[in-house]
């Protein structure tokens, strides 16, 4: 039983996202093994406090994701 862990920093994604994430990733599984996957594959959803997460040295927050998307946009 394939079990897939996703970390977010939280406040950066809704609910419909991450329930997009579940179901994608598992769409993912299934295609590489096949449909018997589909029930055994265990996707979670962790959600790490903004500020709790660091990226080169640097505490990274819900707004400077949002912001780094806004400017990739």
């Amino acid at each position: 039983m394939p079990l897939v862990d996703i970390q977010l920093i939280e406040g950066v994604f809704d609910a419909d996202q991450k329930r997009k994430m579940i179901e994608d990733v598992t769409e993912a599984m299934v295609r590489i093994e096949g449909e018997p996957l589909r029930g055994v594959t265990w996707v979670r959803v962790q959600e790490i406090a903004s500020g709790a997460w660091g990226i080169g040295g640097k505490a990274m927050t819900a707004t400077d994701v949002k912001s780094a998307q806004a400017q990739s946009a």
